[in-house]
């Protein structure tokens, strides 16, 4: 793990595509509402910018490029913040699908979910009474038998057209102790090299369970696999686990992540009215203890990105 003298890059997952309309009304689904929560969350001191898109009809996921590019360039123009694009779309979307925008857009980073795996939060229909769109219940309840996948195959490939084609960076996102092993693969086959930054993710059904516990063990088996100071991390919580748990990642000197698609919430039984609200609380708490988040250029020295003049669009 890199520590000092690193500031602490806050990240921010903007929309996701895992929540639905009638879990919050403060949940961007428009490019207008996408690109105005990540300015904010931007000028509120996220460095970058995680990015998935939403049908504006009815908020359901997509990966229309021409959605996309309805709020991306004007991100771009807004901010200086980094730009990432997810490369993990949804359950229901093809692996074609899924890197159609990033193979256009070439940005500075993408996220790379780092093995095929049950996720799911079906539970969470049984909490809502009333749907706002009736793709919605169906979306959400037969997430029960869908896997996401990314085989050792369909990875390799997206570091070969995003990565060695395009320089672009990623943030491998581990759910599970094993997609730490599934990553050291792949260093030693020679197909990523460093500075990795590697998103530890916890919550999730499916993946790892929200334990401190869990967060100690993976740090220490990233430590073994890559050596402490060959890789940096990052801690994303999932729903209430959201603060707490990237505090306790801060603290033993990762990064952070927050935003809309991680938690809707901004306290317990408080909706969180918009992604900055979340990226100020974090930034609040990492200056009680003595940190301070990094700027955008910061990350982008940290993480040996290519610059936002390399991008294409």
């Amino acid at each position: 793990m890199k520590n000092s003298p690193d500031r602490v890059i806050i990240s921010c997952a903007v929309t996701g595509s895992v929540h639905t309309p009638s879990m919050s009304p403060h949940l961007p689904l428009t490019p207008d509402q996408i690109a105005e929560q990540a300015i904010e969350a931007a000028a509120a001191g996220a460095a970058i910018l995680h990015l998935h898109a939403r049908d504006p009809s009815d908020g359901r996921p997509t990966a229309d490029p021409a959605v996309f590019d309805a709020f991306v360039p004007r991100i771009r123009d807004a901010t200086d913040a980094v730009i990432n694009i997810t490369t993990g779309g949804s359950t229901r979307m093809t692996l074609e699908e899924r890197l159609a925008y990033p193979l256009r857009a070439q940005p500075e980073m993408c996220s790379l979910n780092m093995g095929s795996m049950n996720f799911s939060i079906h539970p969470a229909a049984r909490r809502i009474t009333q749907w706002r769109h009736e793709w919605e219940r169906p979306y959400i309840e037969g997430m029960e038998d869908l896997i996401f996948r990314n085989t050792f195959r369909d990875i390799r490939h997206i570091l070969k057209v995003l990565g060695e084609d395009c320089g672009t960076r990623f943030e491998f996102e581990c759910y599970d102790m094993g997609h730490l092993y599934n990553l050291a693969h792949f260093v030693d086959e020679g197909l990523v090299s460093g500075p990795l930054l590697i998103q530890c993710i916890f919550g999730i059904l499916g993946g790892m369970g929200p334990d401190p516990e869990n967060l100690v063990a993976m740090k220490a088996t990233a430590d073994r696999l890559f050596g402490r100071d060959g890789y940096r991390f990052s801690v994303l919580g999932a729903g209430r686990h959201q603060m707490p748990l990237v505090t306790m990642g801060a603290i033993l000197g990762g990064h952070v992540r927050v935003g809309l698609e991680d938690s809707l919430y901004l306290g317990r039984g408080q909706l969180a009215r918009s992604c900055a609200e979340q990226v100020a609380r974090i930034r609040r708490i990492l200056q009680e203890l003595s940190l301070e988040a990094a700027t955008p250029d910061e990350a982008r020295q940290a993480l040996g990105l290519k610059g936002r003049q390399a991008v294409a669009f």
